[in-house]
């Protein structure tokens, strides 16, 4: 098969069952690139979120874009993007039609209320994945939890925590000393 109409069709199945945004679909991603397609390694889609979620826009879309770049160049990645998007255009105009005539029946809240939290144990899923991935050192840990902390506690801009922690790994990898 073409390799564009593969990766089209691969980011339009993850745009239909990635519910709850970016951190939902990187088991999802990790599944269908990784482990069936072997486009990427698990550490390039690591590093491809990492750019998705400090760059602007939806780190879904970025994180698409990058796989598809990998994979096919410059139309790789549009062509991924608008494959990943597809899906949401088609569902949304769905939901948009029929979601005042059918939100108040109570088999509507309940499905979404199910929905909801199967995002969340994907979200925490993803979490974990990449904690033991990328947190091997006592340093590592240190970082994360202070992060946590700076964000969760004290609502700091997670755009200002990710600069300075960016700073500080890029400030010790120079001096030689592994993060």
């Amino acid at each position: 098969m073409n390799k564009f109409v593969e990766l089209y069709l691969t980011f339009v199945k993850l745009g239909f069952f990635t519910f709850g945004g970016g951190y939902a679909m990187l088991p999802l991603l990790e599944r269908e690139v990784v482990d069936k397609k072997k486009w990427a390694t698990s550490d390039e889609i690591l590093d491809y979120y990492a750019i998705g979620q400090s760059t602007p826009g939806i780190i879904a879309i970025n994180t698409a874009t990058f796989c598809g770049h990998r994979v096919g160049g410059n139309l790789g990645g549009v062509i991924a993007s608008l494959g990943f998007i597809t899906p949401s255009i088609i569902i949304i105009t769905l939901i948009a039609k029929f979601l005042e005539t059918f939100s108040e029946f109570a088999l509507v809240q309940h499905a979404f209320a199910g929905i909801r939290i199967a995002v969340c144990a994907l979200v925490l899923y993803s979490v974990i994945n990449m904690l033991r991935k990328n947190a091997d050192t006592k340093f590592k840990l240190l970082i994360f939890f202070l992060t946590f902390v700076a964000i969760g506690i004290f609502s700091l801009s997670p755009i200002v925590v990710v600069l300075v922690v960016g700073f500080v790994g890029f400030v010790l990898g120079r001096m030689g000393k592994n993060a």
